[in-house]
């Protein structure tokens, strides 16, 4: 099927006389003359008035961005900016030992939560690279078992963080 180029001439059967202002690869996006701006499929019925022959890139730059977006969040160490609680912020953890002869260790709270969320991202990662392992699937499952009990582990540090869809969750209770 060969796509039509922005700028050509089409008449719908619902929507009627109408010009293509942009192609996706799913879609025309089309200015009717009585019905406005309408995505209509690449593959819906409608009589060609006149055909723009046209290089047509049926990838918007948004698409493209956000897929890039996804993968670089799926299959690297970067991590999106995870946001401390605000009660927290500026706070610091203090590790004091039984034996009162020794010194106490001061970390400030927000060093401390940025580790927990390196680690955090670090086990996605892991987690996609044995997903896209050649390991048979009962290895991934086992794998992947290990991995929900150590996010389970970390649900202590569910109070650090400002945004619920953020926090670690482990094995669901049924």
């Amino acid at each position: 099927m060969k796509l039509l180029g922005i700028g050509s001439r089409i008449k719908h059967t619902e929507f009627g006389l109408g010009v293509v202002t942009n192609v996706t690869s799913k879609h025309y996006w089309v200015t009717f003359i009585e019905n406005g701006l309408e995505t209509i499929d690449l593959d819906s019925e409608f009589e060609l008035i006149e055909s723009v022959e046209d290089e047509v890139d049926t990838i918007s730059f948004y698409e493209v961005e956000t897929t890039l977006k996804n993968m670089l969040k799926q299959w690297s160490d970067i991590s999106e900016i995870i946001p401390i609680a605000d009660r927290w912020k500026g706070g610091k953890l203090i590790l004091e030992p039984k034996d009162t002869s020794l010194a106490s260790k001061e970390i400030p709270i927000d060093t401390f939560f940025h580790k927990i969320v390196m680690v955090r991202d670090r086990i996605r990662v892991m987690e996609q690279k044995i997903n896209s392992s050649k390991l048979d699937d009962q290895e991934k499952v086992d794998l992947q078992q290990y991995i929900t009990r150590i996010y389970g582990s970390l649900t202590t540090f569910n109070v650090l963080f400002k945004i619920k869809e953020q926090q670690f969750s482990g094995a669901k209770s049924k």
